[in-house]
C-alpha cells in the first residue's frame, strides 16, 4: 500500500472519529429545544457533554489540518468549492464554542435563554451542513481539468445532497437522544429514550433510502458491506433503545454512524473528489496528494501523536462518567 493510500485511510478514521463523537453533542445540542421542558433540564443536557464537546472538535481540526498536508489539491478544490456551506460551518461552530461558554457569565433569564437557542441553531446547521457536503463530495461535483470547482451554491443544493443533510441531522439527533438517555437519570432519561425512538424510526427510513441511493450511483462491493452493517446497527439501536439497554443502543448508534461515513470513502476510493463533468479530471489518491518524503514525516508525527490523543480523551471520558440530573444542579449554579 502507498503512503497515499495510508493517508486517504487516516483522513477517512478522522472525520469518522470526528462524526462519531460531534456526531452526539450536536444532538444534544438540538435536544434542547426538541426534549427540555425547563431551564433545569437544558442545563443537564448542556453539562452531559460539557467537559467534552471541546475535546470532539479537535477530530476535525486534525483531519482538516491532515487533509491540507497530505492532499493539498483536494484541500483547495474543497474549501473553494464549498467556500459558503463550510464557512456557515464554522461561524456555527464558533459561535457554539461561545454559547457554552458566555451562557454561564451572567444569571438573566433572558440572557441564558439566548445563548441555548444559539446552541440549538449552531448544533442543527452544521449537522446538516456536513450530510450536504460528505454527499456532494461522493456524488461528484463540477471540477475542471485543472481541478478548479465550476459550479455554483445552486448545484450543491441537488436532492440527494438535502436528502443527505437530512439524514446526518437525524441520525444524528437520534445519537444525541441515546447519549442523553445513557448519562441521565429520571424523567429526562425515560422521555429521552422515548424521542430516540421517534427520531430514529425516522433516520431509518431515510438512511435506508440515501445509503440505497448512494450504493447504486456510486457503491462497490466493499460500500455494500459498510451499508448492510450500517441498516442492521441502527435496526439494533432501536431495539436496544426500546428495550432500555442505553448502552448497547448507544454502541450501536456509534457503529451506525461509523459504518456510514466509512461507506462514503469506501465509496470514494481510489478518488478524493470525483468530477462530474469528465471522470479524466476526477481527483485521486494520486494526483491530490503530497510528496512521498511529506507524507513519510507525517506518519512518524501520526504514529507519535495519534495514541496520546486517544488516550487524553478516553481519560476525559472515563473521569466524567457519571450520570447526572436535574437534582445534581443546585437552584443557583451557573451550569
Amino acid at each position: 500500500m502507498e503512503l497515499h493510500d495510508v493517508w486517504f485511510v487516516l483522513i477517512a478514521v478522522l472525520w469518522i472519529g470526528y462524526f462519531f463523537l460531534e456526531g452526539f453533542d450536536f444532538g444534544v445540542g438540538v435536544l434542547t429545544k426538541l426534549l427540555a421542558r425547563d431551564r433545569a433540564e437544558r442545563r443537564v443536557l448542556i453539562n452531559t457533554i460539557g467537559p467534552v464537546w471541546d475535546g470532539n472538535e479537535v477530530w476535525l481540526i486534525t483531519a482538516g489540518a491532515a487533509t491540507f498536508a497530505a492532499f493539498p489539491e483536494w484541500y483547495a478544490t474543497l474549501f473553494s468549492g464549498f467556500y459558503l456551506p463550510l464557512l456557515v460551518i464554522l461561524l456555527c461552530l464558533i459561535v457554539r464554542g461561545v454559547a457554552f461558554e458566555y451562557r454561564v457569565k451572567r444569571p438573566e433569564e433572558r440572557w441564558q435563554r439566548n445563548w441555548e437557542r444559539a446552541i440549538f441553531w449552531a448544533s442543527l446547521i452544521p449537522a446538516f451542513l456536513w450530510g450536504v457536503a460528505f454527499a456532494n463530495i461522493v456524488r461528484g461535483v463540477k471540477i475542471n481539468q485543472h481541478f478548479d470547482y465550476v459550479g455554483g451554491l445552486g448545484d450543491l443544493l441537488n436532492p440527494y445532497a438535502l436528502l443527505g443533510g437530512l439524514v446526518t441531522l437525524t441520525l444524528f439527533t437520534f445519537h444525541g437522544a441515546v447519549f442523553v438517555a445513557l448519562k441521565t437519570v429520571g424523567d429526562i432519561r425515560v422521555r429521552s429514550r422515548k424521542l430516540g425512538l421517534w427520531v430514529g424510526l425516522v433516520t431509518a427510513v431515510l438512511a435506508f433510502v440515501f445509503l440505497l441511493w448512494t450504493q447504486v450511483d456510486s457503491g462497490n462491493d466493499r460500500s455494500l458491506v459498510a451499508m448492510v452493517v450500517a441498516v442492521v446497527a441502527l435496526v439494533a439501536a432501536l431495539v436496544a433503545n426500546r428495550a432500555g439497554r442505553e448502552g448497547w443502543s448507544f454502541a450501536f448508534s456509534g457503529v451506525t454512524v461509523v459504518a456510514a461515513v466509512s461507506m462514503f470513502f469506501l465509496s470514494l476510493f481510489p478518488d478524493v473528489m470525483p468530477s462530474s463533468l469528465n471522470a479524466d479530471w476526477n481527483l485521486t489518491v494520486a494526483n491530490a496528494s503530497s510528496s512521498p518524503y511529506t507524507l513519510k514525516i507525517m506518519t512518524w508525527c501520526a504514529v507519535i501523536a495519534l495514541p496520546i490523543v486517544l488516550l487524553y480523551q478516553g481519560w476525559t471520558y472515563w473521569v466524567f462518567r457519571k450520570r447526572i440530573g436535574t437534582q445534581h444542579i443546585a437552584p443557583e449554579a451557573g451550569h
